[in-house]
């Protein structure tokens, strides 16, 4: 069963940056495609971010302040958020689908696949 654990949240003032990471075990597919979504009090849940791990293709919902990567043989995807502002005070989350699709599918209708996996997620706190 595929386990994905964020870590990296915090408070920070507007303007700041920070790192979230999400490392994945009990993989048994070397392809899959994970990506970054957050949900904002009484705001729905959207996609932020997402990459494929076989080429390193990304989808952006926002271009601009936040960027994904990826470390293979750490089966860990990180964020990182630059510049943030309080409307991005949010609980960001993982999630990983087990084969390799477009990155935009997965941050937008396979979010709702039942064979996508999520983390626990962690909070952003963005106020001065």
């Amino acid at each position: 069963q595929v386990q994905l654990v964020e870590s990296g949240g915090g408070l920070v003032q507007p303007g700041g940056s920070l790192r979230l990471s999400c490392i994945a075990s009990g993989l048994t597919s070397e392809h899959y495609t994970m990506g970054w979504f957050r949900q904002a009090p009484g705001k729905e849940r959207e996609g932020i971010s997402c990459i494929k791990n076989n080429d390193g293709s990304t989808y952006y919902s926002d271009t601009g302040r936040f960027g994904i990567s990826m470390e293979n043989a750490k089966n860990t995807v990180y964020l990182q958020l630059n510049n943030l502002r309080p409307d991005d005070t949010a609980v960001y989350y993982c999630a990983l689908y087990p084969h390799l699709t477009t990155p935009e599918a997965l941050c937008t209708f396979l979010s709702r696949s039942d064979f996508t996996s999520w983390g626990q997620g962690t909070q952003v706190t963005v106020s001065s």
